[in-house]
């Protein structure tokens, strides 16, 4: 038990809005689902067995269940297992909604992601920060399946990983939505404007298949200098100035 291992005055602290909350009993229901050493498929079979929304659960295949992109590593095992119990209780969209909550949370608050990774967390703590995102979460979580997948993470000792399950939910998400991400990445932040000019070129080009949606992602690098990067799908156009300087270089060390 880490709460043996760790006297009180050692453990990492815990917010006040975490802290000061009452204990809430752990909800089991889930706690076989993601042990060590279990194959993909029958977690996401006992992720959607839990009695909380057995009853809701719709007749469905098993391809209809699937996610629509393979993931990898821990958060990306738990995030496809939470998208199949998503999708076989039609709650897929407040699924969706509740980690978006959760992600905005994370924006908000940098440390949370330090004391979720926090190794001396007690059993008690762990019931608190589940209890405080659940709030963040709203009703909207009906079925209970964000719940049961916090519950899960902290009794498994996983609540460091649920940063990465929600990223990686959103990425299925998108790949669901027929959504294709265009990263563009810039010395400084670029206006709306211009972020719209290249949406506009990149949707147009082959870049873009019939049905997809882009969704841009805008990122600042300084070290570019100048210019952009645009990267959509496996492929990259490096319209940088750093870029365009190390190709000079490398033509004057090559005629030298």
């Amino acid at each position: 038990m880490l709460n043996s291992q760790y006297p009180r005055s050692e453990r990492s602290p815990i917010p006040q809005s975490i802290s000061s909350l009452p204990r809430m009993s752990a909800a089991r229901a889930f706690s076989t689902a993601f042990r060590a050493g279990a194959t993909r498929a029958p977690m996401a079979a006992r992720f959607a067995a839990s009695r909380s929304y057995a009853a809701a659960a719709a007749p469905a295949t098993s391809s209809a269940n699937k996610p629509p992109i393979a993931l990898f590593g821990v958060d990306g095992t738990y995030a496809s297992a939470l998208y199949t119990a998503a999708t076989k209780t039609n709650a897929l969209d407040p699924t969706a909604k509740s980690l978006e909550e959760l992600s905005s949370v994370f924006k908000r608050d940098p440390k949370l992601t330090e004391i979720l990774n926090a190794p001396a967390l007690s059993v008690a703590d762990k019931h608190q920060i589940v209890q405080e995102l659940q709030k963040h979460i709203g009703s909207q979580d009906k079925e209970g399946i964000v719940k049961n997948l916090l519950t899960t993470l902290a009794e498994n000792n996983r609540l460091g990983a649920l940063p990465g399950v929600v990223t990686k939910f959103s990425e299925l998400m998108g790949a669901h939505r027929g959504e294709v991400e265009l990263v563009v990445t810039s010395a400084a932040p670029l206006d709306n404007r211009t972020l719209g000019r290249l949406e506009n070129a990149i949707v147009k080009s082959d870049y873009v298949q019939k049905g997809q949606t882009v969704k841009v992602v805008p990122k600042v690098n300084p070290e570019i200098r100048g210019g952009v990067i645009v990267e959509i799908a496996d492929r990259t156009i490096d319209l940088s100035i750093s870029s365009k300087m190390a190709k000079m270089n490398k033509l004057l060390k090559d005629a030298l």
